[in-house]
């Protein structure tokens, strides 16, 4: 009996020093926000996140990319929407997986360039897994509205060597919704 016990107390302990650690970490921004996350990367060197964030991404007349933080997306195909992560003093390659989730599944599924693509048999959430360069501190990862995409609430979690990085919440509205 009195070593069900320590075990008892000892697993408590681990569980509630890992609850108070998740506590203090919480990626949960939809729009911009400060956090530092730690992970350890494959290389070894430890990758903490300075910034986690969600929105549309915008090219302009001259071909420069901006970056609209929002977790409001207009139904409207061509639209581009996506994440961006800082990793904080790493400039090297980092291994990510995205989760997205949609509230019903789309006409098509579909990635660019055939990457570790997977999707469940429920057809509402895809997985994508890559590893990426880090430019300028940053990765990053977008999805182009196509035709038959649903509307609704949508949800994307990001990990860095299985652990959440990032998590963001936002909805595909209408032409008429989004004008509120």
């Amino acid at each position: 009996m009195k070593i069900w016990a320590v075990i008892f107390v000892l697993a408590s302990s681990c569980l509630i020093s890992e609850v108070k650690a998740a506590e203090s970490i919480n990626p949960t921004s939809v729009l911009a926000k400060k956090t530092t996350i730690f992970s350890q990367s494959t290389n070894g060197k430890q990758i903490a996140v300075s910034k986690a964030e969600f929105g549309l991404k915008k090219v302009d007349p001259s071909g420069k990319a901006n970056f609209i933080p929002t977790n409001r997306v207009l139904l409207q195909e061509g639209n581009t929407y996506g994440w961006r992560i800082e990793l904080k003093d790493y400039q090297s390659e980092v291994s990510w997986r995205e989760v997205l989730r949609l509230p019903k599944p789309p006409e098509t599924w579909g990635t660019d360039d055939g990457e570790n693509f997977s999707i469940s048999k429920d057809g509402t959430t895809a997985v994508t897994k890559r590893i990426q360069s880090v430019t300028d501190g940053v990765i990053e990862n977008f999805w182009t509205i196509a035709p038959g995409d649903p509307l609704g609430k949508y949800k994307i979690e990001v990990y860095i060597d299985n652990r959440l990085v990032g998590s963001f919440e936002f909805e595909l509205v209408a032409a008429l919704e989004n004008r509120r």
